[in-house]
Order: structure tokens, then sequence, then C-alpha cells
């Protein structure tokens, strides 16, 4: 807390942007792996095997991307937030208004109030208290310590965390093989695990025949392969290359090679997944297939409270019934580490947007010390949305937690990441064309998700009276073909309509090259240590890749004054 100077934006909100490369990694994978990740990926291996892993191992790629091709852009535009870049690189306000407004709507939607669910679902299984007095009590905390320290008391408790998850997920998981018989055990046992009370004649409470495949079936399946591999990928790139928690965390470490490290760091880390909460949670339907897998509505109303499935209780479950005295109290600090971790991330990702991106706009001349509060007061505001959302997280999707913050992500998330593909890389993308780009593609995406609200999967046996676009078409499939229009419409407006000025098009290293004059005029600030430290290092692969984007030199650099 006391670490840096928490009374400036840059030491608040970027840790005054010293971090080196494990806090840095240990943040990212503490910031995504939260308690929503232990119970709705174990809840999604107990109600349909291993596929969800694929969103794990989607991210191992997507956060060596953003370090190597999407980090050097955004040191080198100088920005705190990523609508701030959108600003930088198409002028204008509109599209840094609207996406701060967005990414406030999908923090509360997939991230916050799924988080204070999970951890509360879990401290309900353990301790019998209401749900939402254990939401209140572990927001308490957890604002506290993000209020008062900022982004490095956020990015420290961060990585103490990581090693507190890792410790107690691998103890639980050598408990859970070694009661099921190893993974021998576990590939026979699964398809065992059927409740005693379900419907004859029906696959209610089954166990799927490709539970042990990730590449299912392109039509009937759960998660087609299709997909997985291009549906899954373009959400995924919006979260590891766009979103301000993942992207925030990188931008405070001390320069780029801190911050490749550290996004090589959490790598490595989610290959875990699978083995620490998606297996666990398959063996905890083998344990207790009366419970997790129940299939009968009024049966998973008493157990859980939710009639769509108890999925959900795999996890919690496994650590109250396996696990010793002792190591039970670790699990728990696990998954209050785990909440606590990913949403003290999101409450200061959030504040930064609304204090830089919508504070500032309204007001342009007010104080640090205005930003500084008006940042911490938001983070109080944001609880009590969040809070408000939980009874609709609740019902969604199936009683699948995961599925329900994917199926979202599917929704919003496309468009926006399409748009800043476009932007960093095609110099004829323009301000008009990145706008309505993001607006048809939203339009489209908040369609399908009220619809989806208004019509929810049937229970097991039940008539499916869903509209064919919900019923026939896949989230992942929705996600490709919202992909699609949006950069259709990026780039047919943007070849109708006046090309972007010379000074929007400008490739960021280059930027960093011109002549200070010229950088004075543009209205940049002095460039920083990290970005002197960038034009020191640029390598061979971003030379290789100005070339490949055709980009013309506009220096003489016997001049660059350095």
């Amino acid at each position: 807390m006391w670490k840096t100077q928490r009374s400036t934006v840059k030491g608040y909100f970027l840790a005054g942007g010293q971090m080196v490369w494990w806090p840095v990694g240990a943040s990212l994978f503490a910031s995504n792996v939260g308690s929503g990740h232990f119970i709705g990926l174990a809840g999604s291996g107990a109600a349909s095997g291993i596929a969800a892993t694929a969103y794990e191992w989607n991210g191992m790629f997507c956060v060596l991307v953003l370090a190597w091709l999407f980090l050097p852009i955004y040191i080198a535009a100088g920005v705190t937030t990523m609508p701030e870049y959108l600003r930088k690189r198409f002028g204008g306000k509109r599209i840094q208004m609207f996406l701060a407004i967005l990414y406030l709507f999908i923090y509360i939607f997939t991230k916050i109030s799924v988080d204070m669910y999970a951890g509360a679902l879990f401290i309900q299984q353990a301790l019998h208290w209401d749900l939402y007095i254990a939401v209140v009590g572990l927001l308490a905390v957890t604002a506290l310590y993000t209020v008062a320290g900022g982004l490095a008391a956020v990015i420290y408790t961060d990585a103490l965390q990581t090693l507190i998850m890792l410790i107690g997920a691998v103890t639980l998981m050598v408990f859970s093989f070694v009661e099921v018989g190893g993974l021998e055990g576990l590939q026979t046992k699964y398809f065992d695990a059927i409740p005693s009370t379900r419907k004859e004649n029906s696959s209610c409470g089954l166990p799927r025949e490709d539970a042990f495949h990730i590449f299912r079936d392109p039509v009937n399946s759960d998660l087609p392969w299709p997909g997985v591999l291009v549906g899954m990928t373009i959400p995924s790139l919006w979260y590891w290359c766009t979103d301000q928690v993942i992207v925030q965390r990188s931008l405070a470490a001390k320069n780029l090679s801190h911050a490749k490290g550290g996004s090589l760091m959490t790598s490595y880390l989610k290959i875990l997944p699978l083995f620490m909460m998606v297996m666990p949670g398959m063996i905890s339907r083998i344990l207790f297939p009366d419970l997790v897998a129940c299939a009968d509505a009024e049966i998973c109303r008493k157990i859980c409270g939710n009639p769509s499935g108890c999925s959900d209780i795999a996890y919690p479950k496994l650590v109250i019934e396996l696990l010793p005295v002792g190591l039970r109290g670790l699990m728990m600090s696990v998954m209050i580490a785990a909440l606590m971790s990913s949403l003290t991330s999101i409450f200061n990702s959030a504040s930064t947007i609304f204090t830089m991106d919508l504070w500032k706009h309204f007001r342009p001349r007010c104080s640090e010390w205005e930003l500084m509060i008006v940042g911490r007061v938001f983070v109080l505001l944001l609880t009590v949305v969040s809070i408000l959302w939980i009874p609709l997280v609740q019902a969604g999707q199936g009683g699948q937690l995961f599925i329900y913050i994917q199926s979202i992500s599917s929704y919003l998330q496309p468009p926006v990441a399409m748009v800043f593909i476009l932007g960093c890389f095609w110099k004829r993308a323009n301000e008009k064309g990145a706008f309505w780009g993001l607006v048809i593609g939203l339009l489209l995406g908040v369609i399908r998700l009220v619809l989806d609200f208004i019509y929810p999967e049937p229970q097991c046996g039940e008539t499916d009276l869903r509209p064919g676009v919900v019923k026939y078409m896949h989230y992942l499939y929705f996600s490709m073909v919202l992909a699609a229009i949006s950069t259709l419409t990026v780039l047919v407006v943007s070849m109708l309509t006046e090309p972007p000025t010379e000074e929007m098009v400008r490739h960021p290293f280059r930027f960093l090259l011109m002549p200070r004059e010229v950088r004075d005029q543009l209205g940049s600030s002095p460039p920083s240590q990290a970005q002197f430290f960038l034009i020191s290092n640029l390598n061979l692969s971003s030379f290789m890749l100005c070339s490949s984007l055709s980009v013309r030199p506009i220096v003489d650099t016997e001049n660059i004054p350095l």
C-alpha cells in the first residue's frame, strides 16, 4: 500500500510503472482465475466433461499475443485505459465514451457479480450462511484494500494469493485422485455417475458420451469444435489483449521485457486448470452423483436452491467432504483469495475507466485529488449494482456458471475485439467505420443476449420452445457471425468515407521516432522510460511487423532527439 505514490494517477492506477515480471505474471493469473473459475470450471467438468478446458488453453496463446503484438503499441501510445487508446487512434470522443460504458457493463455482467456469487456459494455450502450476508462480508474486506492501496496493493496481494491458490488447489487435486483411483479410475467411473432419481427413457442425469473429448461434434454438441477454434478465440483476444483488467497489469511493468516475462509465466500457469479444477469437478460427480448431478428440478431446488441444476456445488462439496479439518480451512482461504484477487483487479480497473474516460470528459480541469476520490467512491457504487445482478446470474445457462460467463462474452466482446485488431493493424480504418462497427455488432449482440434471458434453456424433459436463432445457433457460432458482421461494417464504412488523417495512422513505433516538435504538435506527453526502452529494444519481429503493414518512414532517424 505504501510502496507507490498513491496520491498520483500513475501511482494509484498503474502502480507507478515499477512492477517486475513475477508479480505481473502472478497478478495476470490471479485476476483471470477467480472463484468463478473454481466453481464454474469444476461445475462444467461435472456436467459435461473436459471440454471447458479449451477456454483455458486458448488463453495460453492469447496472453502471448498481448505481450508480443499489442503491448508495444499501447506503451508507445502512452495510454492508461483501452478506451483512451481508441480515442488516440481514431480521434473524437464518442468511441471512448461508448467503450467505457460498455466495459463497465461487461464487468458487472460477466465478472463482478459472477465472482461474488461463486464465492458466496462456497461460503454458503461451508458455513451455511445466507448467500447475501456472505456477499456483503466478502465485499467489505475486498473493497477496503482496493480503495486504500490502489494497483500496487492489488498486485502484491494477487502474488501472495496465487501462491495460496496453487498450494491449496494442488492439495485437493491429490486427495481427489487418490479417492477415485487415479486417472484410470476417473475415466471408468465417470460414466457410472448417474443420480438415483431421474426421468426414465431420457438423457436427464446421464454423463455425456464425449465427456473426455475437447473437440466435439460441430452440430449437436455443447461445445462444437469449429466454435472452439474460431468463435472462442475472438472473445479470448478481447479478454487477453484489450480488456482493461489484463492490460493494466502489463502496463504496470517496469519495461517491455518484464511485461513479456509476466505473460510467459501466466501462459505456463494456464496449463493447470484442467488438473486443478475441471477433473476434480468430474471426480465430485463420481463421489456425490445424487447431489452434483441431480436431474429433477424440485430435488435440485432443495439441494442448492437452483432448479436448473447443481453442478456448480461440485468444488465446494469436494472440499467439505473430502479434506480433513485443517486442509478444509486452507481451501476456504484459497476460495476467498481467488475471489478477492479477481474482484480487486476488476474494481481497480473499472474505477480507472470511469475516472479517466468518463469523469475527466465531463470535468477536464479536475485535480488529481478529485480523480482519486471519484475512483474510490465509484468502487463502492459498483459493488451495489453487482449485488443486484446476482439473482440473474443464479438462473443463467442451466446452472453452469462458466457457460453463463462465456455465452455473454460471446455476445458483447467480438465487435470490440475486431475494432481493436483493425485499429492496430489496418491504417485505413477510420473513426466512422470503427464507431458503426461497434454499434451494429453490439446491437445484434444485445438482441441475442435479451432473447437468451427471455427464452432460457429448458430444464431436462421440457419441450424446447425457443426461437430458432437461440435454439439452433450455438453462442460460439454467433460469436463468429458477430465478428464477421462487425469487421465487414468497419471495412465498408471506412472505405466509403474519408481516410483518417496522417497523424492518426502513424504506427506507434514510428510515433516515438518523430522529432520532438512534431510530437508536441500532436499533443503527446514526453516519452516515459518505458517508451525509451521500447525504442532501444525494437527487435527483428517488430521491424518485420512494420514492413508487413507497409508503413512508410516518416522521419529522418538521424534527427531523433534522444
